[in-house]
């Protein structure tokens, strides 16, 4: 994805690791976040503030999946990208949209839980779903600011118009990790210090008053391990190898050759392939509020418990009294 003149750095290693990534995301990512809009669309009218988040989450996931089978024929094809230039871009921004767009709910989302935890009766009251809708747009147009400088910045290289670059080609390497840098901050690192700074505090809150019942502690507790999941997975090594791989070439471009480049550039592959995975897990949302609407599964097990239950007291009815409750 990178140009470098770096003789050291092994650019097959994207060809081979990325192809098999992408389509494993695209089935699972596809199968699941249509399984969950398809339920919040079909009980729309108990759309409460929360899961229009958690649809708008489900849209960014859905946008970026639809461009996988582009990126597979395109390292298929050993980098050659036969889609036109248009199109790379809108890939690559398809890509980016995706990636902050989930931040920034998955922040929105931490939020919402956060003043429920705290304060249930001062800020709740006041939130309605319009409030919700206003939110989810002005974490587009943010979104959207952020990113769009990046399709402006040239995807191919020089006259080869056979490439797609994830980045831009390294006569613009310097502006480019400036722009990245910044980048990092707005849309990764200040929303990331929002959502360590409420599950701080919401912990504290947790562990001290008795008023919280368990089902609450539960949900909160769940929410919160899927986020460190998403985070220390997909989101962190990415910005960390991201910037790393965009420092290295700008070093390479100075002809001033590491080691490391080659290291780096493989370990920035294997965070672009685990940052997709954002799409396959974020569908883990769907199973955490409160206001969620109840998953299909989870419906079906306690409809069986209840069964089995049923069936148990009828045939306790009916044994010997020396049966007992391990055996059934």
């Amino acid at each position: 994805m990178n140009n470098t003149s770096s003789t050291t750095v092994n650019f097959d290693f994207t060809g081979k690791f990325l192809p098999p990534v992408f389509i494993s995301v695209f089935i699972i990512g596809l199968v699941a976040n249509g399984w969950g809009l398809k339920s919040l669309m079909q009980n729309w009218k108990k759309l409460k503030i929360v899961n229009v988040f958690v649809l708008n989450l489900g849209f960014a996931d859905i946008l970026y999946l639809l461009t996988l089978p582009f990126l597979v024929v395109y390292y298929v094809l050993k980098s050659k990208w036969i889609f036109g230039d248009v199109f790379c871009k809108i890939t690559r921004l398809c890509f980016n949209l995706n990636l902050y767009g989930s931040i920034g709910f998955l922040t929105c989302i931490s939020v919402y839980r956060y003043l429920a935890i705290v304060h249930p009766v001062r800020v709740m009251g006041r939130l309605t779903l319009t409030h919700s809708v206003v939110i989810s747009v002005m974490v587009w147009l943010l979104v959207s600011v952020q990113s769009l400088p990046d399709t402006f910045y040239p995807k191919t290289f020089e006259n080869n118009s056979e490439k797609c670059y994830d980045t831009t080609n390294n006569m613009y390497i310097e502006d480019y990790l400036k722009y990245n840098l910044g980048w990092t901050f707005t849309g990764f690192c200040v929303p990331f210090i929002i959502i360590l700074g409420c599950y701080g505090h919401m912990i504290v809150v947790l562990t001290t008053m008795t008023r919280i019942d368990n089902v609450q502690k539960r949900r909160s507790l769940k929410l919160l391990l899927i986020l460190i999941l998403l985070f220390s997975v997909c989101y962190i090594p990415y910005h960390i190898f991201k910037n790393l791989n965009l420092w290295s070439r700008v070093l390479s471009k100075q002809s001033i050759q590491h080691q490391w480049c080659n290291g780096v550039y493989i370990a920035q592959q294997i965070s672009r392939g685990l940052v997709c995975l954002n799409s396959a897990l974020n569908p883990l949302i769907y199973l955490h509020g409160k206001e969620e609407i109840p998953a299909r599964p989870r419906r079906l097990l306690r409809r069986a418990r209840h069964m089995f239950r049923g069936l148990s007291l009828s045939d306790s009815n009916s044994v010997a009294p020396t049966i007992t409750e391990e055996e059934f």
